[in-house]
């Protein structure tokens, strides 16, 4: 027990047993609320992508 995830959308610590959830690539991802959900699945890439800025290019995006 004890587990707990982190909103990708809003950083919230979230409980995987009770929080909303979604599957993008493969990768299971966890919301305190609908709106979090519906914008993170609307638009993975934008909430993503923040955690691997500088580290690496992507090829084709250019911010």
């Amino acid at each position: 027990m004890g587990a707990s995830a982190i909103d990708p959308v809003c950083g919230m610590t979230v409980d995987p047993a009770t929080a909303l959830s979604a599957e993008v690539d493969g990768q299971t991802y966890y919301f305190c609320a609908a709106g979090c959900r519906k914008a993170f699945v609307s638009d993975p890439g934008s909430f993503l992508h923040s955690e691997h800025e500088g580290h690496h290019e992507h090829g084709g995006h250019h911010h």
